[in-house]
């Protein structure tokens, strides 16, 4: 019984046919498992996401957008983008080399770099509002 190939597989299979290369050899360049591809068919691994995911369109002469079967002129969605390390509580990569720089920084420095951040990034977006709580009801005794 054949099984039917991964969506994410059979782009990346038809871009190494096309480009002629080797699936280990395209993977190593992103640096990623070159069983990669087969564990993702057997269920046991997930495509690539973040900067693993971006290396790996580099390395296939692609976009991301097409890797993941969107419309090759499309902007891929911003999660997958995002490096998994984020959904652990941990820094992805980006974000800790923004931290090792700030840490670096005298403390005008920082004030400055934080003012810049903040002015890119725009306002912070507004707080849910709460539902006034009303106190449970007594009881009449009765």
């Amino acid at each position: 019984m054949e099984v039917e190939a991964h969506p994410f597989v059979a782009r990346i299979e038809g871009r190494l046919e096309r480009l002629e290369l080797a699936a280990g050899e395209a993977l190593r360049a992103a640096g990623l498992a070159p069983d990669l591809l087969e564990r993702i068919r057997q269920g046991k691994a997930r495509p690539p996401r973040g900067q693993s995911l971006v290396r790996l369109a580099e390395a296939l002469s692609t976009s991301v957008a097409y890797l993941v079967g969107l419309d090759p002129d499309a902007q891929p969605p911003q999660e997958l983008l995002e490096e998994e390390q984020a959904s652990l509580g941990l820094l992805a990569a980006d974000e800790d080399a923004l931290l090792r720089a700030y840490r670096r920084l005298d403390i005008p420095g920082r004030a400055a770099a934080l003012h810049v951040m903040r002015a890119m990034a725009g306002p912070e977006p507004a707080p849910p509002e709460k539902s006034p709580v009303r106190p449970p009801k007594r009881r009449q005794p009765g």
